[in-house]
C-alpha cells in the first residue's frame, strides 16, 4: 500500500484536465449473489453497497489504469436459482459482457460457476472462505473470513462475562450454518465454555419456538445463534425475550437491532454480542478503506437506503476497494498481475487494519486475507465496538482444533465433491 491514500491518489489525478488522460472503454464488474429466497440479505445489500462505491468512483472521473481513465459498470445476476442457472449467469457475464471482477457470496449455487470461472481464470471473490480449495486458484476471500471471526466473540464473552459459561448453540444445516457450528464449538473449547445443547434445523420448515424451547431447556446462560440468516436471527430472539430468558445472546450479526430494541427492550438488547458494526461507530475513524471514510460510505448508504444497512452492506463494496488498489498498482485489468499486487509482501490492509494471506492449513491455498475483527454490543440503544480481536493469532494458536471441528462436520476442502463442469456445458450447450 502506498503512503499516499487512495483518496489522496483519486483526488489529485481527478483534478487533472480532462485532456490530460484517454477514456476509454468502461469496466465491468460482475456480481453473481443472491437477489431472491432466503439468502437474499447475503446479497442484495450487499450489491446496493457495490453501487455506491462505483457511483463515487465514476464521480472522480472512473478508474485509472496505465494513464487512462475508465469509467466503471456494475453487471448483476441472482445466484439463487440452482447450480445450472448460476453457471448459465456466469458464462454470461464472461463471454458477452466481459466482466473483469466476479463478487459471490460462495456456497452450493456457485459450484459449477467457481469451477467454469476458474477455468477461465477470472479473478473471483466469495465471503464464504469455505469454498477456498486448490481447485480455486483465482478465487480469494478479502473481506471476511465467514466464520472464523466469530471466535473473537466467544473469547470477549469469556473475559468480560466470565460467569456465563453455559452455552447453547444452534445452526441451519448447509454450507453457511456447518463451518460457523464448528468454529463456535471449536472456540467455546478452547475458551473452556460448555456445550450444553445442540441444535441443528432446516431453515425452510424451522419452527422457530420449538428451537429456542429446547435450547433454553438446558438451562444455559447464553443462546448462541451461530450464523442463522437475519431473518432467523431476529425470529429466534424475539422467542427468547418472549420466552423470559435473562441470560446473553451471542451470534454472527444482528441486523435488525434497532427493530428488536422497540420490540423487546433495552436491557435485554444490551446482552446481545455480535460481529458486525454500524460504520458510524468512532473506532473506527483511523480506518483503511473506502476512501478513509467508512463513516461518509455509512450516511451514504443510510440515507439512500433507509433502514437497510446490513452485515454485507459494505462487505463487497471493500472487496472493490481492495481490488482498485490492485488494479492501479499493476496498471492492469489481468487476472495474473491483479492478483499478484494484492498478494505482494503477504500483507495489505483489509477493512479493519492490517491482515495477511492465510488458508493453506484449512483450504489448502493461501487466499484468504485475516486480520482483526471487531466484537459488537449494544449500549444506549447504539451497536458499539467493544474491540477488536485478532483473528490471526488465533488460527494460528488453536487451528488444529478448528480443524478437527470442521472435519467433524464434513467441511474441510477435501471433503467436498467436486462438480462436473464438462456434462454442465455439454448439456447447457445442447439446449
Amino acid at each position: 500500500m502506498s503512503a499516499a491514500s487512495l483518496a489522496q491518489r483519486l483526488a489529485v489525478s481527478g483534478s487533472l484536465p480532462r485532456l490530460s488522460v484517454q477514456m476509454r472503454a468502461a469496466v465491468r464488474i460482475g456480481m453473481l449473489v443472491p437477489m431472491t429466497g432466503p439468502e437474499e440479505f447475503w446479497g442484495r445489500p450487499g450489491l446496493k453497497g457495490c453501487q455506491i462505491w462505483v457511483d463515487w468512483i465514476n464521480e472522480r472521473g472512473g478508474m485509472m489504469i496505465g494513464g487512462r481513465r475508465h469509467l466503471v459498470e456494475l453487471v448483476a445476476e441472482d445466484s439463487a436459482h440452482g447450480e445450472e442457472a448460476t453457471l448459465e449467469a456466469a458464462r454470461r457475464m464472461v463471454e458477452t459482457q466481459n466482466v473483469r471482477l466476479m463478487l459471490t457470496l460462495g456456497g452450493p449455487n456457485m459450484g459449477l460457476a467457481f469451477a467454469y470461472l476458474m477455468e477461465k481464470k477470472v479473478l473471483t471473490a466469495t465471503l464464504l472462505p469455505s469454498d477456498l480449495s486448490p481447485d480455486h486458484p483465482t478465487l480469494i476471500a478479502p473481506a471476511e473470513v465467514h466464520p472464523f471471526f466469530n471466535v473473537t466473540g466467544v473469547e470477549w464473552l469469556a473475559r468480560a462475562h466470565p460467569d456465563a459459561r453455559r452455552i447453547a448453540l444452534c445452526s441451519q444445516q448447509d454450507p453457511l450454518g456447518l463451518p460457523s457450528l464448528a468454529t463456535y464449538r471449536a472456540a467455546c473449547r478452547v475458551a473452556d465454555r460448555d456445550v450444553v445443547a445442540e441444535v441443528l434445523y432446516d431453515d425452510d420448515t424451522a419452527d422457530i419456538d420449538a428451537i429456542v424451547a429446547e435450547m433454553m431447556a438446558a438451562d444455559p446462560d447464553v443462546l448462541c445463534w451461530c450464523s442463522s440468516p437475519p431473518p432467523t436471527i431476529d425470529a429466534m430472539t424475539r422467542a427468547a425475550y418472549r420466552a423470559g430468558f435473562k441470560g446473553r445472546i451471542l451470534a454472527c450479526t444482528c441486523d435488525t437491532y434497532r427493530d428488536l430494541l422497540d420490540s423487546t427492550s433495552p436491557e435485554f438488547m444490551e446482552r446481545f454480542t455480535f460481529q458486525f458494526p454500524d460504520f458510524d461507530d468512532p473506532a473506527l475513524d483511523d480506518a483503511e478503506f473506502f476512501f478513509r471514510q467508512p463513516k461518509a460510505f455509512f450516511q451514504t448508504y443510510t440515507q439512500r437506503f433507509p433502514n437497510e444497512w446490513s452485515a454485507v452492506s459494505w462487505e463487497y463494496a471493500s472487496i472493490l476497494d481492495i481490488w482498485h488498489e490492485a488494479v492501479e498498482t499493476a496498471a492492469s485489468l489481468s487476472t495474473s498481475p491483479v492478483l499478484a499486487a494484492l498478494k505482494r509482501g503477504r500483507h495489505m490492509p483489509h477493512a479493519f487494519g492490517m491482515a495477511k494471506w492465510w488458508g493453506d492449513d484449512v483450504y489448502g491455498i493461501d487466499n484468504a486475507l485475516v486480520g482483526d475483527w471487531p466484537v459488537v454490543s449494544i449500549k444506549d440503544g447504539k451497536a458499539v465496538i467493544e474491540e477488536f480481536g485478532s483473528v490471526l493469532d488465533w488460527l494460528e494458536t488453536h487451528k488444529d482444533i478448528l480443524i478437527e471441528e470442521l472435519s467433524n462436520v464434513g467441511q474441510l476442502w477435501h471433503q467436498r465433491g467436486k462438480p462436473d463442469l464438462v456434462s454442465a456445458l455439454a448439456t447447457a450447450d445442447e439446449q
